[in-house]
């Protein structure tokens, strides 16, 4: 079994939307330590293979810094839609000058069936993920947007049956099941 350490670091792939699992590249992001999972250009290479964005031309350490910018401006504009809020324009900002780096989709057909071609860059390959962003907080998947209540977790995600409580019921459930269980058992 991973430890609790090994858990937190993992990456997570859950949250029903490429530009979410971007967001969850932080664990426990509302705990007193949050976890960086995207710690090195390596990891974010994985991140970007896992979800199918790895561009043709290798990330860079330039490219680490822009997609966690990325993913805490997203953040803060995921949080102010699920709130009712107005968004930041600085945050706004940051996303804009994601999508200006977007390049437009081109479908191929392959050995391992049809696709889209790759990203030639990462910054197109985050103009993705600010182009999936851009139409989910602004289209019906932004009634859809939900967060872990557990507080140490609150990790966001899509929840497009309007039945998911937990980032993860074998996460955060799990955890809230024994702690209610415990709180039971000392006060019986």
């Amino acid at each position: 079994m991973a430890s609790a350490g090994t858990r937190i670091q993992r990456l997570r792939f859950d949250t029903g939307a490429t530009w979410l699992d971007l967001v969850a590249t932080v664990g426990d992001a509302y705990g007193e330590t949050p976890v960086e999972r995207l710690r090195d250009v390596a990891r974010l290479r994985e991140w970007l293979d896992a979800e199918g964005l790895l561009p043709e031309h290798a990330p860079g350490e330039d490219d680490l810094v822009r997609a966690r910018e990325l993913r805490e401006s997203l953040r803060v504009l995921a949080l102010a839609t699920l709130r009712g809020n107005a968004w930041p324009p600085g945050d706004v900002a940051r996303v804009n000058e994601h999508l200006r780096a977007d390049e437009p989709l081109e479908l191929r057909d392959g050995p391992s069936g049809p696709r889209t071609r790759p990203p030639a860059t990462t910054r197109a390959a985050l103009g993705r993920v600010a182009r999936q962003a851009a139409r989910h907080l602004t289209g019906p998947e932004a009634g859809m947007l939900g967060a872990c209540p557990a507080r140490d977790c609150g990790m966001l995600f899509l929840d497009p049956t309007g039945r998911r409580v937990w980032c993860a019921a074998e996460i955060c459930g799990v955890r809230h099941r024994v702690r209610e269980h415990r709180r039971r058992r000392a006060a019986g």
